[in-house]
């Protein structure tokens, strides 16, 4: 029951704002994927409020994915040293770690092949977006370790 009292003030406080604001979504880069029409490393936009799709735009592509059709949903961190800014700034920089947080999509596309997606989003809307997800979805979210668990529900 905290679970679902949890969700649903997540999903309140952080979606629910967002929709009724009109907003555009969360801002993304897109790391990698199966399409071409989404070269690697572009910046782009992730947005809920389509009704039966999650709509990406990334430049002048414009992708909706059904949320029947996504199978997966993973979220992962890369941790590093953050060693060029020690260089450069401080070495006390290397005491400190910098975190990047990923999200992959399988899904099905209109033909019925699997086709994947990964992005990367901001700590800031790790949780909003892992929570839309499940939400529009109803699958879980698979989570890469302990640490991309703890990050992810908060």
């Amino acid at each position: 029951m905290a679970k679902l009292v949890w969700l649903l003030l997540m999903w309140s406080g952080s979606v629910l704002p967002l929709l009724a604001a009109g907003s555009s979504g969360f801002r993304a880069q897109f790391v990698g994927s199966t399409l071409e029409e989404i070269p690697a490393k572009t910046e782009g936009d992730i947005n809920f409020t389509g009704g039966e799709s999650l709509v990406v735009h990334v430049k002048k592509t414009v992708l909706r994915i059904p949320y029947d059709r996504i199978d997966t949903i993973e979220y992962g961190q890369r941790v590093s040293r953050r060693f060029a800014e020690a260089v450069v700034i401080s070495p006390l920089l290397l005491l400190s770690k910098s975190r990047k947080h990923y999200v992959s999509l399988t899904y099905r596309d209109e033909t019925g092949r699997r086709q994947a997606i990964v992005f990367r989003v901001d700590k800031d809307d790790v949780r909003p977006v892992l929570a839309g997800l499940e939400t529009k979805t109803g699958r879980k979210v698979e989570y890469q370790d302990d640490e991309a668990r703890k990050s992810g529900k908060g």
